[in-house]
């Protein structure tokens, strides 16, 4: 019964705010993937690259000549490219859900003036249902990209604080 009221109250919100807020749904629900797929990334995938990489250079008896010097840079940087993988996505949906608000604003605010074009300032009803579909989607963009955003931060300065410690682990005579 319980999850009929939410998939009712959901059905509500959308038929009030519009089809905007679908789009802004999907939106959001990809960008939480991405967001999900770093986390495992992070916490399970980066650990095993490290230790990789860790071994390779470890494994390496000559550590100061050019040669493994340009092979430490680039295991680094294939390593900072893995970490920084679909942050720029997460950073796009996150810049992109406010716009889409905005869509929602206007379409919204279009529909206002259709009804007082129709029938006037008369229609309360309608111009009301026209405000809904203005205010609902700015709302939700704003939270899904306030959402994405504490975590594209996160996952921004992790990456670059990890890409560092790496490669402070990688200096000749360390581990």
């Amino acid at each position: 019964m319980l999850e009929y009221e939410a998939v009712g109250a959901v059905r509500d919100f959308v038929e009030r705010g519009g089809d905007v807020l679908l789009v802004i749904a999907f939106a959001t629900a990809v960008m939480w993937m991405f967001i999900y797929e770093r986390m495992w990334y992070f916490r399970t995938q980066h650990k095993k690259e490290v230790a990789r990489v860790q071994e390779l250079w470890k494994a390496r008896e000559d550590q100061s000549s050019w040669e493994s010097s340009q092979l430490r840079r680039m295991w680094i940087s294939r390593l900072r490219m893995k970490l920084e993988q679909r942050l720029g996505v997460i950073e796009t949906i996150v810049k992109l859900c406010p716009m889409l608000g905005l869509l929602g604003t206007v379409t919204g605010m279009i529909e206002v003036f259709d009804v007082m074009a129709v029938s006037g300032s008369g229609n309360a009803r309608g111009m009301a249902m026209g405000v809904s579909k203005a205010t609902l989607p700015t709302m939700a963009g704003m939270v899904a990209a306030l959402s994405g955003m504490l975590f594209s931060i996160q996952f921004q300065r992790f990456a670059r604080d990890e890409a560092e410690r790496v490669e402070d682990t990688l200096e000749v005579g360390h581990l």
